[in-house]
């Protein structure tokens, strides 16, 4: 709407939605946002309130990053912000464990990876936070031999879906935000690599040989999917995805190896960046330690 300037009922300002801000704005545009009830400012890189400094409690640590604060959750917690605003996330859910160590077993699959900005939070009202663990791997190479599937991380209305387990020879990887890896030896009808969750991450690999002591295939990651095996040698984990919400530029949710095929395959390798870290949402390697990663909530909001 046109700005308006009126001697006794004062100025009718532009107004819009969270939704249907300007599509261009510049520094210093200025408007009331019907959406959170209050005037906002653009500042260059992001819409803030000029009704007082935005601030929320909650988190593992509350850290600084150039003019940002930023909330980690690595258990699972609150979000409460003191007024209305909007803030920018990462989500990450926990990731897949892998089948068994040894012989044609599928990488564990990331768990699922969101990221976005502008999200509206009102004020005082809790948003809850939940952090999703990593699943088990089967490590003794014992019966089941498969692994188990991460756990959901939330961030209020906003679901992050756990990766699936690698499977174990003759069965498909489980599905998930990321698919696990296809266990190895024979391909039976309609063994495959588990499906991933559409905008979260990738498939896993699919076992494309008939050998009797195949490979395992790889877990998908959030970069991409798992790769199928090559006969006796075990497909490669997907990759995983960067971030730089905390101020560092961090993978997370590459997906796990698949291991080799009997008695002379060769380990896939690792999807890119995954790492033997809590709280990156990889899925679960062949190679020790089989478990997937636990999840993790970022959140942060211009200071």
């Amino acid at each position: 709407m046109p700005v308006g300037i009126h001697g006794t009922t004062g100025i009718a300002t532009a107004n819009w939605t969270t939704g249907g801000r300007p599509s261009s704005p510049t520094a210093g545009q200025q408007g009331y946002n019907t959406t959170l009830k209050q005037m906002e400012v653009y500042l260059g890189t992001d819409w803030i309130s000029m009704a007082g400094k935005f601030t929320a409690t909650g988190g593992d640590t509350i850290t600084t990053a150039g003019d940002y604060t930023v909330h980690t959750f690595t258990s699972s917690g609150t979000f409460t912000p003191n007024k209305n605003g909007s803030v920018e996330y990462l989500v990450v859910a926990g990731g897949g464990g892998s089948a068994r160590e040894t012989w044609e077993s599928g990488g564990g699959g990331a768990g699922g990876f969101l990221t976005a900005t502008g999200f509206a939070c009102s004020a005082s009202s809790a948003l809850t936070v939940t952090i999703g663990a990593g699943g088990a791997g089967n490590q003794g190479g014992g019966s089941p031999y498969t692994g188990a599937n991460g756990n959901n991380s939330v961030f209020s209305s906003i679901t992050c879906i756990a990766g699936g387990a690698g499977g174990k020879f003759y069965e498909s990887g489980e599905d998930g935000g990321s698919g696990g890896g296809c266990g190895g030896h024979t391909t039976a009808a309609g063994d495959i690599g588990g499906s991933a969750t559409a905008g979260q991450g990738h498939d896993g690999g699919t076992n494309v040989n008939t050998g009797s002591r195949d490979g395992g295939s790889g877990g998908g990651g959030a970069g991409s999917a798992g790769l199928s095996n090559s006969g006796i040698h075990a497909g490669d984990g997907g990759a995983g995805l960067q971030s730089s919400i905390n101020g560092t530029s961090t993978y997370y949710c590459a997906g796990g190896a698949g291991s080799p095929g009997y008695p002379s395959g060769s380990y896939g390798d690792d999807g890119t960046g995954l790492v033997n870290a809590a709280n990156r949402g990889h899925g679960g390697t062949t190679n020790e330690p089989v478990n997937g990663s636990s999840g993790v909530v970022i959140i942060r909001y211009l200071s």
